[in-house]
């Protein structure tokens, strides 16, 4: 079973049993200020489709990027450990930006696809406009100052993936002042589309949901399952 760090901010969820000889895995990494529950409804269904999951809290506001690739490894690790088959990850917001970070230092033998669920890899022009303010960096703490559009050199020095990479965007949001007069059209309230999008990607698609919908959106977990299955998402009709 993989180990918690010695401060205990690392929980594993459930792991999910897994329905054939070959069982991939699926690690689960949140976004910024909120935690593995964000996650509960992929994860799950995540395991009806046979995938044995960890749904990992970390510290998103105490650390940079760089420090929390470092505090996720040794669970990441050991859950590879488990299973026989390839080892994905399935990332929400800011947790897309980790998995980025973390494959590129710790990258597992047998890695997998990636999908991103509104991750701002571009940045997030949300972020230029509140960066500075000090109640937004006590809030978000330094991985908040990451998420700007000007890209910090954490993910600037980034390889190109040579690995499958699925975006799913979202264009609702229940932030239309962000919406409206910050970010570029259409966004999730969070981020935009545009920004979302990543060089070398391989596919790309767009769901009505919000930013922190995403993760909850039956057509988003569906298509999640989709590309982790066959490294494509199905068209949308």
């Amino acid at each position: 079973m993989p180990k918690l760090s010695r401060r205990g901010w690392l929980r594993r969820n459930v792991i999910g049993k897994c329905s054939s000889a070959r069982c991939d895995g699926v690690v689960l990494l949140h976004g910024i200020g909120v935690g593995s529950w964000t996650l509960k409804k992929v994860d799950r269904a995540l395991q009806r489709h046979g995938f044995a999951t960890l749904n990992l809290d970390y510290p998103s506001r105490k650390k940079p990027l760089e420090e929390l690739a470092e505090d996720i490894h040794a669970p990441v690790a050991a859950f590879a450990k488990q299973c026989d088959g390839a080892i994905h990850f399935v990332a929400h917001s800011m947790g897309g930006l980790l998995a980025r970070v973390y494959i590129a230092r710790y990258r597992p033998v047998r890695l997998g696809r990636v999908v991103m669920l509104g991750t701002p890899n571009g940045g997030s022009e949300v972020a230029d406009l509140l960066k500075d303010l000090s109640l937004y960096r006590a809030v978000f703490g330094p991985a908040g100052s990451q998420l700007s559009t000007a890209q910090p050199p954490v993910l600037a020095a980034l390889p190109p993936p040579d690995y499958a990479i699925g975006v799913i965007a979202g264009c609702r949001t229940i932030a239309p002042i962000a919406s409206a007069f910050v970010l570029p059209r259409p966004n999730d309230g969070r981020v935009s589309v545009a920004s979302a999008k990543l060089a070398d990607m391989a596919d790309h698609i767009v769901v009505k949901a919000s930013h922190t919908g995403l993760p909850r959106n039956a057509v988003a977990i569906e298509q999640t399952i989709a590309f982790l299955h066959d490294g494509r998402f199905n068209p949308i009709t």
